[in-house]
């Protein structure tokens, strides 16, 4: 298939700027295993879901992934932290007017001082003089994805963060996790609906463009994800039960299939480059709670395969006419995976 297969034309006035006054307060566009829409609210999920399904959730954390300095020179320094690789390390997209070379400092503030290592393809190797993570707590900033297009604010610090965000390392959020409250995990419990979790640090790739013309050549940035033993024993209780594994986000998807790459789901840690394209043949996952995915994107896509080719073009264009918000803060789907085949 090409890129230009998964093109759509949204408004503008649809990519949604802010979240919902209240987290949950989303809609939520339900399309079962025959392609049928239904319009509903987030807060009937409960109702679409069995007592015997479980639940997988990406517990990662969002970090402040962007940091602004000064070169030796006085040139400005932007840095993307993509991911954290040790204590003192990190892999970064960098921008300024002429790239820093290997050797050189950046200074984030006067008692702040990165080394330049290397540059690794588009990403650049980093060294801090304290812990990264402290470092970023202390001078970084929230990045927000490009579409979102003000500053980020002491707001979006709370709800670009999932309630049960955990293991910090991510530089988008999950979100697809950002509409869950803690009253409603409480009332899922309680409805006799499990809930496990998975770790996958989303990297800065989630933004990048795809740059070629067929999906056969595009080649995905490399995630960390960590399957707890916990959660396979919780996916083969659930198959014990008739349950659906239910993944909340694409995010825990792709950890989840990833992690059953070599047959049956395993724990562990490792990275994955998985590019889930129409084809593929699911072996966790049976239904997906995600929001709406920009146009040509890898994520859209994923969806693709897992509901459809025809059924989710169907399903955005229904989405746009009936003016539901796209993206980060937008609103939700729920999909179940489709009975049909999943060739295009």
């Amino acid at each position: 298939m090409r890129v230009a297969d998964f093109d759509f034309d949204l408004p503008q006035e649809l990519i949604a700027q802010f979240p919902p006054a209240v987290r949950g307060g989303s809609r939520l566009l339900h399309v079962d295993a025959c392609g049928t829409l239904a319009d509903r609210e987030f807060r009937d999920l409960p109702g679409l879901l069995r007592p015997d399904d479980l639940l997988v959730m990406n517990d990662t954390r969002v970090i402040k992934a962007r940091l602004f300095g000064q070169k030796a020179s006085g040139g400005k320094v932007e840095l993307m932290v993509e991911r954290v690789t040790d204590e003192f390390g990190a892999l970064a997209f960098i921008r300024a007017s002429h790239a820093p070379k290997a050797g050189s400092r950046i200074r984030l503030a006067d008692d702040e001082i990165v080394e330049v290592v290397a540059k690794e393809n588009d990403l650049t190797r980093l060294r801090f003089a304290h812990p990264v993570l402290d470092v970023l707590d202390r001078l970084g900033h929230l990045p927000l994805p490009p579409y979102i297009e003000h500053t980020p604010t002491v707001q979006d610090e709370t709800r670009y963060q999932t309630v049960y965000a955990a293991a910090p390392g991510a530089v988008a959020a999950p979100t697809a996790g950002l509409h869950f409250d803690t009253p409603m995990l409480d009332a899922l419990k309680q409805a006799g609906i499990r809930i496990a979790q998975v770790t996958l640090h989303v990297g800065a790739g989630t933004f990048q463009p795809v740059r070629v013309d067929t999906l056969a050549e595009h080649r995905m940035h490399s995630e960390c994800y960590i399957v707890p033993q916990t959660t396979i024993d919780a996916i083969h209780d659930t198959r014990a039960r008739g349950g659906r594994v239910v993944a909340v986000g694409t995010t825990s998807l792709r950890a989840l299939e990833a992690a059953s790459e070599t047959g049956d789901v395993r724990a562990g840690a490792a990275e994955t480059d998985i590019f889930i394209t129409p084809g593929y043949r699911f072996r966790v996952v049976d239904a997906l709670v995600t929001n709406f995915h920009l146009p040509r994107s890898t994520l859209l896509m994923l969806v693709s395969a897992f509901a459809g080719v025809d059924t989710v073009r169907a399903a955005y264009a229904h989405a746009i006419r009936a003016g539901y918000r796209f993206f980060s803060y937008g609103d939700a789907m729920f999909l179940e995976k489709s009975s049909l085949e999943h060739a295009p």
